[in-house]
């Protein structure tokens, strides 16, 4: 069956499910395969489950007039996604980087949602399956669509641009992230940059935080830059505060004046001057860009202010690497209050570099004084320190549970696979 008319039966049916047990009736289901599953193999139950069709590539799983049987389901999904892509001539936004991807775009989303029918990747859907998923959810009456990419080897942002096609695209930055499948940072600047690659080649816009040297080199060529940072850009910033909210005052390229932000850390700094300089370039007016980054509240604990009694805990726990982690630990560091208390889980996929990474933390940690240091799990457990060590998460929690904490500063960080937000759990 040729894509065009998958296409017309997915017009009819606009909403692809690729899970099962979250299948709706009337939705079209993609039957993906993973390491540990078949998807084929659920084609009978979504059609039970009330499932239009069930896209498969096994013929021993046909159901004659419910099944559309292609060479590889993947494949189709990201087909379709590109077929659907092309019915449109608006804005296509993509963001990458190593830190701070999905705050970027929720600050980019709120504030051009200000002003334009704006869609966007749902949590941290910015995989080989979220990102065509995302763009298949995008209606006929989308203005802009904002789309992130994440990655953790090289030809994969190269991949995602062929079928969502960006014409406008940021790069956060390029940090001590997936340094495994990157093969070390010059990986990681070279498989980031198929981001730049691509507008470079199609006269696309990049947005360019021109603190980073770095990607002022990466960036060359391309046509059409907008600059953000300090100093030497088009739209300049600074911070006025940062504890524990972040306070930026625009001071050049918009009108917005200080900013309060529900942001916890000077490091958010590059993220709500690329949302002011994309609400200029996309005329939000200079009010509605300032309120909508001012009433952005992060979630699913990125950067989260918990408030524990008389304590006030940051919760970073969504995902951690050498950059991320030093930055934060950093930033925890200026805040000038006694009693803070530093929970860290381990970094993972930093292959042959973990030791030496995570070493790097335990050093970056010592600069400073703290009440008390709790390091969880991961490489943490195979180098020396002289800190509190537990094997997870749990253990953690039973540990911060028993210590009756008053008036504390708490941070915790860790990559997403230690878990660290069950320490905050009953």
């Amino acid at each position: 069956m040729s894509i065009e008319t998958i296409y017309s039966i997915f017009k009819q049916h606009p909403s692809v499910q690729t899970d099962t047990r979250k299948l709706q009736p009337g939705d079209l289901f993609f039957a993906l395969k993973g390491d540990n599953f078949n998807g084929n193999a659920f084609a009978k139950q979504a059609i039970d489950a009330g499932a239009v069709y069930a896209v498969i590539d096994e013929p021993a799983f046909e159901i004659t007039g419910k099944t559309i049987l292609v060479e590889d389901v993947l494949t189709t999904l990201h087909q379709l996604a590109n077929y659907h892509r092309e019915q449109f001539s608006i804005p296509f936004i993509a963001i990458t980087g190593s830190n701070g991807k999905t705050t970027t775009k929720e600050l980019v989303h709120a504030v051009l949602s200000t002003k334009y029918i704006t869609y966007t990747t749902e949590g941290n859907l910015n995989n080989h399956i979220g990102i065509p998923l995302t763009i298949l959810k995008i209606k006929m009456d989308a203005q802009i669509a904002v789309i992130e990419m994440g990655a953790n080897h090289q030809k994969e942002i190269a991949g995602y641009c062929e079928y969502a096609q960006p014409t406008h695209g940021i790069i956060t930055n390029c940090g001590k992230a997936h340094l495994e499948g990157f093969g070390g940072v010059q990986g990681v600047r070279k498989g980031k940059g198929e981001l730049y690659d691509y507008l470079r080649s199609h006269y696309g816009t990049a947005f360019v935080m021109w603190d980073y040297n770095y990607l002022q080199e990466m960036s060359s060529g391309i046509t059409s830059i907008i600059k953000y940072g300090i100093a030497n850009a088009d739209v300049e910033g600074r911070i006025v505060s940062s504890e524990p909210f972040l306070e930026v005052e625009i001071t050049k390229g918009a009108g917005t004046g200080i900013i309060r932000t529900q942001l916890v850390g000077d490091y958010n700094l590059p993220n709500v001057l690329l949302a002011v300089a994309i609400g200029k370039h996309f005329t939000v007016p200079d009010e509605k860009i300032a309120l909508a980054i001012a009433n952005y509240t992060p979630s699913n604990s990125r950067s989260q202010l918990v408030e524990r009694g008389t304590n006030k805990i940051i919760l970073d726990a969504y995902n951690a690497n050498p950059s991320s982690m030093k930055l934060a630990i950093e930033n925890f560091a200026r805040f000038h209050t006694s009693g803070k208390v530093l929970m860290l889980g381990g970094m993972a996929e930093l292959g042959e570099e973990s030791l030496a990474e995570h070493k790097d933390i335990i050093n970056v940690i010592k600069k400073d004084e703290w009440s008390k240091v709790v390091l969880v799990g991961g490489d943490f457990l195979r180098v020396e320190h002289p800190f509190i060590s537990f094997q997870n998460a749990e253990e953690a929690k039973e540990w911060f549970r028993k210590q009756h904490f008053e008036n504390m500063h708490i941070l915790i960080k860790g990559s997403r696979s230690m878990k660290m937000e069950k320490i905050l759990e009953p």
